[in-house]
């Protein structure tokens, strides 16, 4: 199979154009150097000349307070690049691998139990709603799709953005002795792309298509993950919770979007590890020490 790997710098980019590499699999890496998805003609011109079996697409307009300024940038990613790409996928009768994301719910501020990949959307963020916008497109144009809904994502590579990850920001504001205010009360699962990558890997091989959660086990606030990651690299920083209003973030975070994996059980696929066995091999493995 010939893979075309849109994002292959990026924080999941990275470890699946490794892991996938070293599976033997013939996968061709593709920066916004050599794609932009917002350029129709540039994304078919590129990926007729590779003639893929698939298109793995990580690109994502994903700085979420940045969504709430700059709407029509984050929609031409979210969602118009997602069309150009599936009129490609149409044009060579390919499917496509998309990630979405756990805050295309948050609506229901009640929530105390894990979505599942039945349950209804309801975006809280103009980020959440592109995002959204996105599914719907490869839903509408599509019928060989891998949709994956990931959650508080980390990895070695860190974000292509920020250059850095939740991870590595803590222990280096622990390191540099600062005071560390972390939002207690959004209940999410950290999720290793290293696990996500090794199942990405084992969901291709079955070719079932569908909508898909993929995110590691369990569940904790922002705040407890930062004690977790503190408690496992042996530093003792100053750090006190806060609650999102005084945080003061632009955009609304989801008080709970913890995932339920319940499709890739479905179709004989276990779990991911819980989150804290992974923070722990993150942490024991990470090469910036």
């Amino acid at each position: 199979m010939k893979i075309a790997l849109i994002g292959s710098n990026g924080q999941l980019g990275t470890d699946i154009m490794k892991y996938f590499k070293n599976k033997g699999e013939d996968i061709i890496g593709l920066t916004q150097g050599d794609i932009d998805v917002c350029y129709p003609d540039k994304c078919m011109s590129v990926l007729a000349d590779i003639e893929p079996d698939l298109i793995i697409n990580t690109a994502a307009f994903h700085q979420v307070d940045l969504c709430e300024d700059e709407v029509e940038p984050s929609f031409a990613v979210n969602a118009g690049g997602v069309k150009n790409l599936c009129r490609i996928c149409q044009e060579f009768d390919i499917p496509l691998m998309h990630f979405s994301t756990d805050f295309i719910f948050g609506s229901d501020q009640n929530r105390k139990t894990p979505y599942n990949e039945d349950d209804c959307p309801g975006p809280i963020s103009l980020y959440g709603i592109s995002k959204l916008a996105g599914e719907y497109v490869i839903k509408y144009m599509l019928k060989k799709y891998y949709l994956i809904r990931a959650c508080g994502l980390y990895g070695y590579a860190g974000s292509l953005i920020k250059g850095t990850n939740f991870v590595e920001s803590m222990i280096k504001a622990a390191k540099e002795g600062r005071k560390i205010k972390v939002v207690s009360d959004q209940i999410l699962t950290p999720t290793s792309t290293k696990d996500v990558t090794e199942k990405l890997y084992e969901l291709i091989q079955t070719g079932k298509y569908g909508i898909y959660h993929m995110t590691n086990t369990g569940e904790c606030s922002w705040y407890d993950f930062a004690l977790k990651i503190f408690k496992f690299t042996g530093l003792s920083p100053d750090i006190s919770p806060v609650n999102s209003e005084e945080f003061g973030a632009k955009a609304k975070r989801p008080a709970y979007s913890v995932l339920d994996n319940k499709n890739l059980r479905a179709i004989g696929l276990k779990d991911l590890r819980p989150w804290e066995e992974a923070l722990k091999d993150y942490i024991d493995s990470r090469p910036l020490k």
